[in-house]
């Protein structure tokens, strides 16, 4: 079992993710976003199983400074400024094969480890 986790290294929930798999001695790829951004095709994944809104962090200080508040923007632009400014997603973002959350989700990480 391999899993991937987005996020960065400063972000708290993507460092308690990357914990739990490695306690487990579970194999991760960490993509960090400050560095390298999710590609389109991958954010697409996301956002075809939850939506283009429940990847947005609307909490995150660049939302706030791009002014986002008050935008009407649909999915697909969603999903083109979420490629352009990964600081605005809600991390962390993790797959395991077909399986994906978003966010802190330990207790369906952990059935992902009981069902391999």
């Amino acid at each position: 079992m391999e899993v991937q986790i987005f996020g960065t290294r400063k972000c708290a929930e993507t460092r308690k993710a990357q914990r739990f798999f490695a306690e487990r001695r579970v194999r991760t790829h960490f993509v960090d976003l400050a560095e390298r951004p999710a590609s389109r095709g991958e954010l697409t994944r996301f956002v075809q199983r939850f939506g283009v809104s429940s990847l947005v962090d609307e909490a995150s200080r660049r939302y706030a400074d791009l002014g986002l508040r008050t935008a009407r923007l649909s999915d697909e632009r969603w999903l083109s400024m979420l490629t352009e400014e990964p600081m605005l997603l809600r991390t962390p973002l993790v797959r395991c094969q077909t399986r994906l959350t978003v966010g802190l989700a330990e207790s369906e990480w952990a059935s992902w480890i009981a069902s391999s």
